[in-house]
């Protein structure tokens, strides 16, 4: 005889899911319990007014997410619910829908950033004020908040003892799949006076972007794709990784950033060939380790960044006397623009500006640069960041950010200070990379393209270039830019050491 089956006795008549970084049906935390605590639930996402109105009309994640949204929509009505998508201030728009819809309770799965948490604590509030419920569960990391912090109960500021204790808390149940599917019964279309297609771009003030031309896909589909491309070469990654020409790195960073993928799936596969001695798969899943290591920070620490403004997370290098001034913004633009004089920082900020894109290897090396060479203030190539990557994170950026100036948690000590040239030779030995986004210096041979000014006048004859027009001079001496560096930091330890 079968089992009896009895009926799930759900808390909700009805709920609203609010979809936000999590753009996926498989594998979402917070529709899992909203499908399992509510008998009728509706969708919804809202391109939010507050974060879209200070982006350039052009930006491609906006285009990410819009094209993530059609797939999206798609695969819900064909579970039997469908996606209501709004371009207001969510604020507003989230407790006046839960209104209309008459619905009993929210969910969401969480977001940690300030800007986030505070615009949650106002819908909290809102809904509260009309009885109604909100729920928020984790969903775009393994571990969060205080799940790993040490015996003493307090958050790891080291990243070593933080990686060791996660590894020694992961298991089958954290890297567990929601099975959404198995309860999609209870989702229900959209009223008929909220059903409309997902808007285009125009209809939210964006133009196209690049986004098609680069190949870029989107999606749970596009995820999916690109993992299954990943993890016929995983095996490869803790040496492909380091070399921007080669096909190394997952190219999943936009995708965990808006939850088209799922990060327990990312992590258990990288978990489980890890402990089949796999040293890609291990240094793949310590990047993801990485990640949640700022995120915690970010949590914990929240001076890294608060008001919209960024601090130090050792505040003695808050008192670094950073360049100002017409100089110091032409040496910005340089940088900004690929115009350095040093071929592979100049490739690397070429990659950003036409893709979205940077290679990791050289996301440490032009932060490096900005902050050492330059003398720039790290806020400057961190807000730079944040408005052209495609995978903008904010607690890894920031993180990313102080340990390349020195000034983070656990962060790359301020003596240590990338060569462009040496960086250059080592990881795009035969120039291939440079010669991608700089073809003006393709004649160069492999050993003069790293440093064309120590070129000999007849070899840049021969290729065509002449400095200071067909490609620029270096805009600082790396050796003299090195001591001022020492210097400036030093002076900074001193008079934190005097106080």
């Amino acid at each position: 005889m079968p089992p009896i089956l009895l009926a799930v006795d759900k808390t909700y008549p009805k709920g609203l899911m609010w979809l936000r970084r999590d753009l996926r049906v498989d594998d979402n935390a917070a529709l899992y319990h909203a499908l399992r605590s509510c008998r009728q639930l509706v969708c919804v996402f809202v391109f939010d007014r507050a974060i879209l109105d200070a982006l350039p009309a052009v930006d491609r994640r906006v285009e990410f997410i819009r094209e993530s949204l059609v797939e999206l929509e798609a695969e819900l009505r064909a579970l039997g619910g469908g996606l209501i998508v709004r371009h207001a201030l969510a604020v507003d728009e989230i407790p006046a829908l839960a209104r209309d819809l008459d619905v009993q309770a929210v969910f969401a799965n969480r977001d940690d950033e300030p800007d986030a948490l505070a615009r949650d604590a106002r819908v909290f509030g809102a809904l509260a004020n009309a009885g109604v419920t909100f729920h928020t569960y984790k969903d775009s990391t393994v571990f969060d908040r205080d799940e790993v912090i040490t015996q003493a109960g307090q958050p790891y500021t080291v990243f070593t003892p933080y990686k060791r204790a996660w590894l020694a808390k992961i298991d089958s149940f954290f890297l567990k799949p929601y099975p959404v599917r198995g309860h999609a019964d209870a989702l229900v279309p959209p009223p008929e006076a909220s059903l409309a297609p997902v808007p285009s771009l125009e209809d939210i003030g964006f133009a196209q972007s690049n986004l098609s031309e680069l190949d870029i896909p989107t999606g749970t589909q596009g995820g999916a794709a690109l993992f299954e491309d990943f993890f016929q070469r995983i095996d490869r990654y803790d040496i492909a990784r380091d070399y921007p020409a080669v096909r190394g790195p997952s190219y999943l960073g936009v995708h965990l950033r808006f939850g088209t993928v799922s990060i327990r799936q990312m992590a258990g596969v990288a978990h489980q060939l890890s402990l089949q001695g796999d040293s890609g798969a291990a240094a793949w899943l310590s990047e993801l380790v990485w990640r949640e290591f700022y995120f915690q920070i970010l949590m914990h620490f929240p001076h890294v960044h608060s008001n919209g403004e960024s601090k130090s997370f050792r505040p003695e290098y808050d008192k670094i006397q950073w360049h100002h001034g017409k100089h110091a913004d032409q040496l910005f633009d340089a940088w900004c623009q690929g115009r350095t004089g040093y071929p592979l920082v100049d490739a690397a900020m070429l990659q950003i500006n036409q893709s979205g894109y940077m290679h990791n290897r050289l996301r440490m090396l032009v932060a490096s640069f900005l902050c050492k060479d330059l003398g720039l203030d790290w806020r400057r190539g961190e807000r730079y960041f944040a408005l052209h990557l495609n995978d903008f994170e904010l607690a890894s950026n920031n993180g990313g950010w102080q340990w390349a100036s020195s000034t983070g948690c656990d962060a790359q000590p301020y003596f240590r200070i990338f060569n462009p040239v040496t960086q250059s030779e080592r990881f795009d030995p035969e120039g291939k990379f440079i010669r991608r986004y700089l073809p003006q210096l393709a004649g160069l041979s492999n050993a003069a393209i790293h440093a064309p000014w120590m070129a000999s006048p007849v070899e840049l004859e021969a290729a065509g270039i002449k400095l200071g027009e067909t490609y620029p001079m270096p805009v600082v001496d790396h050796a003299e830019a090195r001591e001022k560096t020492l210097q400036r930091y030093g002076v900074a330890r001193a008079k934190a050491l005097q106080k």
